[in-house]
């Protein structure tokens, strides 16, 4: 029986020497049924397992479809298992995730694979701006990715862009589109973890006159109203089992049938779609379709936490901050230092507070709820941005909801205030009930399930 290891904790096998700054360029060497294999590993992240649309296919029944990957690192090679059925084995220990020293033996399943560094890989492309689109980046890894995605901008497959919560995944999405020859046609964007499962089908294909109670008038879906141009399908991870064949349909034959019509109508769209869930993992576990997986993630895109590029914290400061504010280099010298486990969402909030609250005020701030740390129970007061006016509600915070989103078109405009709104609701209600999900379900009068949806889009 398979060892359980607590996702996401790192397990420590060897002990290695300190290595350059370029990465490895390493081969995978091992032997399966179709007989003995020598890969070079020139991606910067590559898929291992027995299906067939895997970067590196190993024939052996006791490894799983989807079963893990191997990233190429700074530090050098690491592993990472994907919720195997047999787990991944590091030099005989099984791991979650763990560093591979050169000459190492890893074992998926019953096969067992050389991970061998043949010298120092080439440097990737770089961009040469510190700009691509809506993002911004000059450290390395940012520029490295905004190359790519103009690489892959040009081309028409499909795009799963994957990264936490707060890394910019919509903005990557935009840039592609606007990078691409489809930037004079209809961005549309589907948010499907907003959508309960009654409603998506009716949003992504819209429904004929009469298709169900209330739907009086004919309805374009989403995917038919971006023909020509590009269709964002946020938090694809979230979409129900019941709607993937019909959205893989659309994809494999890029034709829609409205819901309550017979026919089928023609579309041409491409498809972006981002998560910051691990699909691969949801394959393994029966949670998301294998084959729309596969359809969807073509071209595969990761964004980097901001952990990783903290060198990009002053410029992004300098973005976020309204014109004619400066952050003194003290201040923006202690932002590089911290975590920020809500990413570049969480330090543009911090830079809109400090706007407003000052820095003092607003780095307090995001010690308690805005950095992923408990939030403060009903019995703690709250910062004095929050507290409810006299005689009225409280209003929604500064730091959530920006005053220029008042001088955006209206869709912008109505989307700000939404997320905003919805992000301090979920907060306060969670602390009525000290974050007991059920209950706050309850007092909301939702489905335990979609305020879970809530709080991975709002607070984790």
């Amino acid at each position: 029986m398979r060892t359980a290891v607590p996702p996401g904790e790192h397990t420590k096998v060897q002990t290695f020497e300190p290595r350059a700054k370029a990465a490895p360029c390493p081969h995978l060497m091992w032997r399966d049924l179709r007989g003995h294999h020598k890969v070079k590993l020139a991606l910067r992240s590559t898929l291992l397992g027995s299906a067939s649309g895997v970067s590196v296919v190993i024939t052996d029944t006791t490894v799983s479809r989807l079963h893990a990957e191997i990233e190429l690192r700074e530090d050098g090679v690491w592993i990472r298992d994907l919720g195997s059925r047999n787990g991944t084995f590091v030099e005989g220990v099984l791991v979650s995730s763990a560093r591979v020293a050169d000459g190492s033996k890893v074992k998926l399943g019953v096969t067992e694979l050389t991970v061998v560094y043949d010298g120092e890989q080439q440097p990737p492309e770089l961009w040469p701006e510190e700009s691509f689109g809506p993002l911004v980046g000059r450290t390395p890894v940012m520029r490295a990715l905004f190359a790519y995605l103009a690489n892959i901008a040009k081309a028409d497959s499909p795009v799963l862009i994957q990264g936490e919560t707060g890394t910019g995944k919509e903005l990557v999405a935009q840039a592609i589109h606007e990078a691409s020859p489809r930037v004079d046609r209809p961005f549309v964007i589907v948010d499907c973890a907003a959508l309960p499962e009654s409603l998506i089908e009716s949003e992504l294909f819209g429904h004929a006159k009469g298709a169900f109670t209330g739907a009086t008038t004919a309805r374009t879906g989403a995917i038919e109203a971006a023909d020509g141009g590009t269709v964002f399908l946020d938090e694809i991870g979230d979409l129900p089992m019941s709607v993937q064949p019909r959205l893989l349909r659309a994809l494999e034959s890029s034709t829609i049938r409205r819901v309550g019509e017979t026919s089928r109508r023609k579309v041409n769209v491409r498809f972006l779609s981002a998560t910051h869930r691990d699909i691969r993992t949801m394959v393994n576990a029966g949670a998301f379709r294998e084959d729309l997986y596969f359809r969807l993630a073509v071209l595969p895109v990761t964004v980097p936490p901001l952990r990783e590029h903290l060198d990009d914290v002053p410029l992004l400061v300098e973005r976020f901050l309204p014109r004619g504010v400066a952050a003194s280099p003290e201040l923006v010298s202690q932002l590089t230092k911290r975590p920020w486990l809500g990413n570049v969402r969480a330090l543009r909030n911090f830079v809109h507070r400090a706007a407003v609250m000052g820095a003092k005020e607003a780095l307090s701030f995001s010690d308690t709820a805005a950095e992923g740390r408990p939030i403060p129970s009903s019995r703690t007061a709250p910062p004095p941005s929050l507290v409810p006016t006299a005689g009225g509600p409280a209003p929604i915070p500064p730091s959530d909801f920006e005053s220029s989103a008042f001088d955006a078109d209206f869709k912008r405009f109505r989307e700000t205030w939404i997320d905003a709104g919805e992000r301090e609701y979920v907060r306060r209600l969670l602390a009525r009930h000290d974050r007991n999900v059920s209950n706050a379900a309850r007092e909301a009068g939702v489905d335990r399930t979609y305020l879970y949806r809530l709080i991975r889009k709002h607070l984790l």
